[in-house]
C-alpha cells in the first residue's frame, strides 16, 4: 500500500537537470504499482519512468535491485535499467525518498493472459535466471519461508475477521508446508519473486518487458516458477484455474531449464508456500487498511483458493466451502 508521493512541476524539472535527458514536458502519475509512486515523464528527448521508493523498498536494497537490472540488460534481457546522472548515480533523492529516473519500455500490461502469451512468460523467466548465472550479489528473501510464521503471528486471531477458521487454517497449512520446505535441495539463483500478469509487458504475443524488481532476492530457482504459475494460471478470484495457462508456462519455461526429478517432486509445496506468502500479505494488508484509504485491498481468499488447488488436504473442508 503505497502512500503516494506528490511531485511538483519545479521539483521534477529540478530532478532532470542532473541528467542528459532534454527538458520537462509533461508528467502524469500512473496508477499501477502499490509498493511505489511511479510517473510517466516525457521530455523534449525521450520518455522515462520515474519512480520515488516508498516505504516497503528499503533503499538499503536499491544497490542490489539497480545492479541486478544493469545485469540482466547487459545480457539482452527487456528489462528497465536505471538512468545514471552527469555524476554517475543512478539512486537520487526527491521529495525525501530514494527515487530513480527509468528507461521506459513500450508494451502493455496483462489482465487476461493467453495461453501463447504465457508461453513467451514462461520462456522470458528462464532466459532470466540463465541470465543470473553469474550475477555475484545476493539477497535475502525478505518474504521468504522464514518470514510466514512471523507474520502470522501478527495477524494473529484477527485473520478470523477475514473468514471464519482462517486461522486455523492457514496455522495447520504452514506446520506442514514449513515441515516439507526443500531447505537446501535444490538449486538457488537471483529470482523475481513477484513476476504477476502486471508486471510482464506484451507487444501481441511476445514480451517487451520484465518490471518491478523490487522483491527480488537470491532463493529456490523453481519457487520463481511457482510464484510465476500461481499468479497466472487462475482467475482473478482464484477459483479457476486454467491448465492451457498453466502449461505452457511450465513449456516455455523447460526450453532453458528442464525440471529436475526433485523440481517437479517439490513444486506442489513450493506453490503451496507462495499461496502462503500472498495470503498473509493480503491479509495482512486486509487487516490493517483504513476504511476509508484510497488503495484497493486485495482478497487474500484468493489465494486460499490457490491453494485448495496445489495442496487440497491441507484445508479443511469448513474453509474451503467458505473459501
Amino acid at each position: 500500500m503505497a502512500v503516494y508521493t506528490h511531485v511538483s512541476a519545479e521539483a521534477l524539472s529540478a530532478f532532470l537537470s542532473r541528467y542528459d535527458v532534454g527538458e520537462l514536458v509533461s508528467a502524469k502519475g500512473i496508477a499501477e504499482g502499490v509498493e511505489n509512486s511511479n510517473y510517466l515523464v516525457d521530455t523534449t528527448r525521450d520518455r522515462f519512468i520515474l519512480t520515488l521508493y516508498e516505504k516497503r523498498v528499503a533503499a538499503d536494497d536499491l544497490p542490489f535491485f539497480m545492479a541486478l537490472l544493469d545485469h540482466l540488460a547487459t545480457k539482452s534481457l527487456p528489462v528497465p535499467p536505471a538512468i545514471a546522472d552527469r555524476e554517475g548515480s543512478a539512486i537520487q533523492q526527491l521529495e525525501g525518498r530514494p527515487a530513480c529516473l527509468i528507461r521506459f519500455l513500450p508494451g502493455v500490461s496483462l489482465s487476461h493472459p493467453t495461453p501463447e502469451q504465457a508461453l513467451a512468460a514462461g520462456d522470458a523467466l528462464g532466459q532470466m535466471h540463465h541470465a543470473v548465472a553469474d550475477f555475484a550479489l545476493t539477497r535475502p528473501n525478505t518474504m521468504g519461508i522464514d518470514t510466514w510464521r512471523p507474520l502470522f503471528d501478527r495477524c494473529g486471531r484477527s485473520l478470523d475477521q477475514i473468514a471464519p477458521g482462517l486461522h486455523d487454517a492457514l496455522d495447520r497449512a504452514l506446520d506442514h508446508v514449513v515441515a516439507h520446505w526443500p531447505r537446501d535441495t535444490l538449486a538457488t539463483c537471483a529470482i523475481h519473486a513477484d513476476l504477476f500478469p502486471d508486471n510482464v509487458l506484451m507487444r501481441g504475443d511476445h514480451v517487451s518487458g520484465l518490471i518491478d524488481f523490487y522483491f527480488a532476492c537470491t532463493d529456490i530457482r523453481v519457487l520463481d516458477l511457482a510464484i510465476t504459475h500461481s499468479a497466472w494460471s487462475f482467475d482473478a478470484t482464484g477459483t479457476r484455474y486454467d491448465a492451457a495457462i498453466g502449461n505452457a508456462l511450465f513449456a516455455g519455461y523447460e526450453r532453458h531449464y528442464p525440471l529436475s526429478a526433485a523440481e517437479h517432486d517439490a513444486f506442489p509445496t513450493l506453490a503451496a508456500g507462495a499461496c502462503l506468502r500472498f495470503a498473509l500479505s493480503r491479509a495482512w494488508d486486509w487487516l490493517n487498511t483504513p476504511a476509508d484509504a484510497l488503495v484497493t485491498r486485495k482478497d487474500p481468499l484468493a489465494y486460499l483458493r490457490r491453494l485448495a488447488h496445489y495442496a487440497p488436504d491441507l484445508l479443511p473442508d469448513t474453509i474451503k466451502h467458505h473459501a
